[in-house]
C-alpha cells in the first residue's frame, strides 16, 4: 500500500548537506522529510565510509571553520566521543552516527525515513516536483512525499535527474569558462571514488597473505608520488573509477577498489620496509566514498576564477575555502601526483547556484550543486556541503512564508536570507547584522573589564562574529581579574524583550581534539535591570557550545548584563556576539 505523506519540504540525502537543511527548515517552522538511504546518517563522514570532514579552514585559512549546525555537531562530537581516532583519515566512529541521529531526532518537524530510496519523481507539470516516490527496503512500506519544496542533497542527484532539472558529468574544455586548470578539449572524465580502511597496531609481528584477487604492487615504482603513511587511517589516493560512469559503474567501481585495497596492503606488509610489521588490517569500508557524478545546472555556474577572485556575489549564502584539489580521472594508476592543489582562499557561493534552473522548486546542496569539474574541486568537501545546506533549508522556509519559489527568493527576499543565515550563527563574507528586530545592535556597551582596546566590550555588537580582516569582533576580559566577569547593555529606553542569543568563542582556528573547548564560556547568568537591581532571568551551566539563544517571559527594561561565571578553562570571558529581541 502507498503511504501518503504531505510536508512543507522534502530533503533527500542524509549526508551533511542534507542534515544541516532539514533541520534548519524545521527549526524555523517547516514540516520536513529527510529521506537517506542508509540506515545511518552522515553520508561520506558516516562510519560506513569513514571519510573526515574537511572545510575552509583547510586551505590555511585563519579562523575560518564553518559555523551554525555542523559547529553544533563537531562540538558535540568532540565533546561526546572519547574513542575517536586522532588520525588525519577514517576520524569518525559509529558515536558520531549516532550524535547525527540524535540532532535529527530531537527536531519534533522532522520526520526522518532511514533505509529509503527516494527513486523518483512525479511531476505536477514539466517544471514543478509533485512528490517523490519513495521505499524502505526493511519495513518493505512505501511512501509517497508530497510537498511544495524540494531539496536535492544526496551526491548523485537521482531524483532530481528523474524531475528533469538539467545537470553536467564531466570536465568543461578550458576555453568555456576560461579556466586555466581545465583540460583543453571538455570529456565525460571525473576524479574517482575512494575506499578507506584502518589498521592496529597488534604489538607483534602480524603476517599477511593477499587473496589471489588482489592487484599486485611490488615496487615503490608501482605506486608513484603516494605517501604511505600515515598507516593506521587508510589512504585517500586509494582511488579508481574517474575514467568510468561514478553512477552506472559504482559496483564495478568498489570491487575494483576492493582490489587495490588489499594490493597495496600487500605492498605495505610484504613489499619493502613501511614500518607495518605489527600492523593488522581492522576495518575496510564497503561504500566508496565518491567526490563527483552530476551536477545541477542553477541559475549561476560557479567557476575556478570566482573562486580565484574571491568575487563577492551579492547573493552570496555560503563559502568555502578548501584547496581547488583536483585528482587525477585514473586514480591510483595515473602516473602524475595523486591531486594537484591550488589555494583560493575564502570565497562566496552564490544562491543562484543552490536552485536549479528549470525545475521551479528543486534546491540543491552538497557535491551536486551548480558548479565547474575545476570548481567543485573546492566546493565538494562535506563542511562546505553543510553550509550550502543550511542556507538551502532556510530559504526552504522563506518559500513556505512568502509562498514563492527559490528564484522568488533570490529576486525578492535574498536580504532576509542572509540575515537569517547570520542569527543562526553562519558566515558570510563581509555582511554584517542588519536585523533590524535586534535591540543590542543600538544599545551603549560596557564591561567589569576588557584585555585591550583590541578585545573591547562594544566588539559584541560589531555585527560580525569571528575574527574578520584586522578586526577580532569579540569582547575579552582582563585574564588578569577573577570571574565573574560581566557585560551590560543599556538601550536609550525601556525595551521589552523575550530572546537573547550569545555567540561565544570555540576557537575557530583549531578544532578540539576531544573534550570542551577551553576558551568556550561554561556558566553564566542572565540578569535584567529592574530600576532598582538586578533581577535574575536564568543561569546556565556546563555549556560547551558555541551559540546558544534563550527565549523566557517578556521583560521590560533599559539594561541587560550577561554574567560570566566560569569558562572550560580559559582564564578570560570570551564573547563574540549579543543579540536580544523581542520575537
Amino acid at each position: 500500500m502507498l503511504e501518503k505523506r504531505v510536508y512543507d519540504c522534502v530533503v533527500i540525502g542524509g549526508g551533511l548537506a542534507g542534515i544541516s537543511a532539514a533541520i534548519s527548515s524545521a527549526r524555523l517552522g517547516c514540516k520536513v522529510a529527510l529521506v537517506q538511504d542508509r540506515p545511518v546518517l552522515g553520508g561520506n563522514s558516516s562510519s560506513e565510509v569513514g571519510v573526515g570532514i574537511s572545510g575552509a579552514d583547510g586551505g590555511g585559512n585563519r579562523n575560518a571553520r564553518e559555523t551554525g549546525i555542523i559547529e553544533e555537531l563537531r562540538i558535540e562530537d568532540r565533546y561526546r566521543n572519547h574513542l575517536k581516532l586522532k588520525l588525519r583519515n577514517g576520524m569518525v566512529n559509529s558515536i558520531w552516527d549516532i550524535i547525527l541521529w540524535e540532532w535529527v531526532k530531537k527536531e519534533k518537524n522532522i520526520d526522518l525515513y532511514l533505509n529509503t530510496r527516494a527513486i523518483k519523481a512525479n511531476m505536477e507539470s514539466s517544471i514543478r516536483i509533485g512528490s517523490v516516490f519513495a521505499e524502505q527496503t526493511l519495513s518493505e512500506r512505501r511512501f509517497q512525499l508530497e510537498a511544495d519544496i524540494f531539496i536535492d542533497a544526496s551526491g548523485d542527484g537521482a531524483v532530481a535527474c528523474s524531475a528533469g532539472a538539467k545537470f553536467r558529468i564531466g570536465r568543461e574544455s578550458r576555453n568555456e569558462f576560461g579556466e586555466s586548470r581545465a583540460p583543453q578539449i571538455a570529456d565525460k572524465w571525473t576524479m574517482g571514488s575512494s575506499l578507506l580502511f584502518r589498521a592496529k597496531d597488534m604489538g607483534h609481528p602480524v603476517s599477511f597473505n593477499p587473496p589471489f584477487w588482489a592487484y599486485d604492487f611490488p615496487k615503490d615504482e608501482d605506486l608513484p608520488f603516494r605517501k604511505h603513511t600515515p598507516i593506521q587511517s587508510g589512504f585517500w589516493w586509494i582511488e579508481y573509477g574517474g575514467t568510468l560512469d561514478t553512477i552506472k559503474d559504482n559496483e564495478k567501481i568498489r570491487d575494483e577498489l576492493l582490489r587495490i585495497l588489499f594490493g597495496v596492503w600487500d605492498h605495505i606488509k610484504n613489499h619493502g620496509d613501511h614500518g607495518a610489521e605489527n600492523f593488522a588490517l581492522d576495518w575496510v569500508s564497503s561504500i566508496p566514498g565518491k567526490r563527483e557524478s552530476r551536477r545541477f545546472i542553477g541559475d549561476y555556474i560557479l567557476t575556478q576564477n570566482d573562486l580565484e577572485k574571491h568575487r563577492l556575489f551579492p547573493d552570496r549564502v555560503a563559502y568555502g575555502g578548501w584547496p581547488i584539489d583536483l585528482h587525477p580521472p585514473q586514480g591510483i594508476f595515473a602516473k602524475e601526483p595523486p591531486c594537484e592543489n591550488s589555494y583560493p582562499g575564502l570565497y562566496s557561493i552564490p544562491f543562484r547556484s543552490l536552485y536549479s534552473k528549470n525545475i521551479e522548486n528543486l534546491m540543491m546542496a552538497g557535491r551536486n550543486i551548480s558548479v565547474t569539474h575545476v570548481a567543485l574541486g573546492s566546493t565538494r568537501v562535506m563542511a562546505t556541503c553543510a553550509v550550502e545546506g543550511q542556507a538551502v533549508g532556510t530559504a526552504a522556509y522563506l518559500c513556505k512564508k512568502y509562498n514563492t519559489l527559490p528564484r522568488g527568493i533570490y529576486k525578492n527576499y535574498i536580504n532576509e536570507l542572509q540575515q537569517l543565515l547570520l542569527k543562526n550563527d553562519c558566515y558570510i563574507i563581509g555582511l554584517k547584522n542588519e536585523d533590524e528586530n535586534d535591540l543590542a545592535r543600538k544599545a551603549k556597551v560596557t564591561a567589569s573589564s576588557f584585555k585591550s582596546e583590541e578585545y573591547k566590550p562594544e566588539n559584541v555588537i560589531s555585527g560580525v562574529s569571528r575574527p574578520e580582516g584586522n578586526n577580532t569582533n569579540i569582547w575579552i576580559s582582563n585574564p588578569n581579574q577573577e570571574m565573574p566577569q560581566y557585560i551590560d547593555l543599556e538601550f536609550d529606553n525601556k525595551k521589552e524583550i523575550n530572546t537573547i542569543s550569545l555567540t561565544f568563542d570555540t576557537n575557530l582556528d583549531k578544532l578540539v581534539e576531544i573534550g570542551p573547548v577551553p576558551e568556550c564560556v561554561r556558566d553564566y547568568t542572565l540578569y535584567f535591570y529592574n530600576g532598582k537591581s538586578w533581577v535574575k532571568i536564568l543561569s546556565e551551566t556546563g555549556n560547551y557550545h558555541r551559540h546558544r539563544q534563550h527565549t523566557f517571559g517578556p521583560i521590560v527594561t533599559k539594561k541587560l548584563r550577561i554574567e560570566v561565571n566560569a569558562t572550560n578553562g580559559a582564564n578570560e570571558a570570551r564573547i563574540y556576539e549579543i543579540r536580544a529581541e523581542k520575537i
